[in-house]
């Protein structure tokens, strides 16, 4: 067994890609599934002509949209490692989601669009990697369009990122002129040639040394002379690359490419499962825990309803982090404080499941949630002290009450919002003295809204009508002797209670928040949430 742990442990890669909005994220992520053999022909939801939408987009209005608002987990082998790829959402409205999956990942790929460089949503989103420590990769992507100098982009990921770059590869040519890729560790040149499929289908690929006579049968002199220059300068002004400033964060290995036409996907993809990190150990509240202790522990980082409409089911994605799970095996729950089986595991291609047996550390499964699972929870076989540090609950900047439309789909309405606030797609907040009437949702991002009353509307038969509130901070309350009645008589702020039942402060603006903190010394306002843990274990059946 320990043998067999180890191995699997080793040939695991479990990590997610992060970008700023259109940067390219949806069609690399179709890429390396092409590459990986997971699917034989990729749709992008860019391309115009396209006649597929994305195998990654899996909900509705993803399709509708052209854009990913949901999280979700793509399995495949290819070249005997396990890859567990975690694709997130692209729209910033949707973050905090991101946020989350990022807490399951070993390592992060953070694609830069190669004319606009590091946009908002990308720094904050490596702020999130850095704060993790998690090894980061650069692909630079679009190298297919006119775009910036791969060493002015070098220098912008220092300037702004704070971070140093050692390209792994380099661009031969950029836009109708780029030819292909030079790997500097083996000292070859890969030139790719399109065929008219419009990257669905793999493109054709040559390697050749740079020493051989025969690099002049597929580059120009100009070509191959501007490339030597370029070599000669990252060679003598650029970072000695190591594995251990890697694996730390601290430098980040580049790579240059177009998922749109394929050009640089397969030897990136190659280079990333060399150069990426296998499951490592995680922080628990009694020290670390490391994948191949033998006995089995994991959290969940994401719940999700309803990805099968027709049998109305929940599913909570859980992080294998030590351990060899399997099927239908007991596992103690941390907050709830109780032993409970872990039922009907799956692995996923987006929407498409497929039952196992069993699962490794780094692996991501899907298990049956009767609604006893919550974003966080810590699941571990025989042991009733293991907590795995909790995923953030972020504090929302939107807010508004919800009304139902139809009186009688009042409890289909208050059904979805509870499910669909354990999923994190929202959060739900009761105003005090009034239980679920008019409840408050708050969201991260205004489009969230959105997603709600679209999903509100099609998986639960309830028609809603928001009206906005004119708060933009909330703030959790920690303190002795709060008094919501005569906190709230101040002004401009608002007191509900969260699905914990805690205390937390709706503001109306900066100036509202600052005004409390100063006349409130003795309370705390937290921009997350306190972690709720169980306080009577009992080791008993579910």
């Amino acid at each position: 067994m320990a043998n067999e742990l180890e191995r699997e442990v080793a040939r695991r890669r479990t990590f997610a890609i992060i970008s700023h909005p259109d940067a390219g994220k949806t069609t690399l992520t179709e890429k390396l599934l092409l590459y990986g053999g997971a699917i034989h022909l990729a749709g992008s939801v860019k391309a115009k002509r396209a006649r597929r939408h994305a195998t990654s987009d899996w909900m509705e209005l993803e399709k509708e949209r052209g854009i990913s608002v949901t999280s979700s987990v793509l399995q495949f082998t290819y070249r005997d490692h396990a890859v567990n790829l975690l694709d997130t959402p692209g729209h910033q409205d949707f973050s905090e989601d991101t946020y989350r999956t990022l807490s399951a990942a070993d390592a992060a790929v953070m694609l830069i669009d190669a004319a606009k460089g590091v946009e908002p949503q990308t720094k904050k989103l490596f702020k999130v990697c850095r704060m993790r420590g998690i090894p980061i990769f650069t692909f630079v992507n679009k190298l297919d369009r006119y775009g910036r100098e791969p060493l002015e982009l070098m220098n912008e990921l220092e300037q702004v990122l704070g971070i140093r770059s050692y390209p792994m590869n380099w661009p031969i040519g950029m836009g109708p002129e780029f030819r292909g890729v030079y790997d500097r560790q083996a000292r070859v040149v890969h030139v790719f040639s399109a065929e008219g499929s419009h990257g669905e289908s793999e493109v054709a690929e040559r390697s050749v040394s740079i020493d051989s006579p025969d690099i002049l049968n597929f580059l120009s002199e100009s070509e191959l002379a501007k490339l030597n220059e370029d070599i000669e300068l990252l060679d003598i002004g650029g970072d000695a690359f190591t594995r251990e400033k890697s694996d730390s964060g601290q430098l980040t290995p580049m790579f240059f490419g177009s998922a749109m036409t394929n050009f640089g996907v397969r030897p990136f993809l190659d280079a990333f499962l060399d150069l990426a990190p296998a499951p490592s150990a995680r922080l628990t509240t009694t020290g670390e825990r490391e994948p191949t202790n033998p006995k089995f522990a994991g959290f969940v980082f994401k719940i999700q309803a309803n990805m099968d409409p027709a049998h109305r089911d929940r599913i909570a994605f859980m992080r294998v982090v030590s351990g060899r799970y399997v099927k239908g095996m007991n596992a103690f729950h941390s907050r709830l404080g109780k032993e409970v089986r872990l039922a009907k595991p799956s692995q996923f291609m987006a929407a498409e499941r497929t039952s196992i047996e069993d699962a490794w550390p780094g692996d991501v499964i899907g298990l049956f949630d009767p609604g006893q699972y919550r974003i966080g929870d810590t699941l571990a076989e025989g042991a009733t002290d293991v907590s795995f540090e909790g995923v953030p609950r972020f504090s929302p900047e939107f807010f508004a009450v919800v009304r139902s439309k139809d009186p009688l789909r009042r409890k289909q309405m208050e059904k979805g919002l509870e499910q669909l606030s354990e999923e994190g797609t929202v959060q739900i907040f009761q105003q005090l003295s009034m239980g679920m009437k008019d409840p408050i949702v708050g969201v991260v991002g205004a489009l969230q809204f959105e997603v709600l009353q679209y999903r509100l509307e099609h998986e639960y038969g309830a028609r809603i009508a928001l009206d906005r509130l004119p708060f933009s901070h909330a703030r959790w309350v920690v303190g002795q002797n709060f008094d919501p009645r005569s906190f709230d008589w101040e002004g401009n702020r608002q007191t509900v209670q969260d699905r914990d039942g805690l205390p937390l402060v709706l503001f109306r603006d900066d100036w509202a928040l600052q005004h409390a903190e100063d006349k409130h010394p003795e309370l705390k306002f937290l921009a997350e949430a306190p972690m709720i843990r169980a306080t009577t274990p009992v080791a008993t059946g579910s």
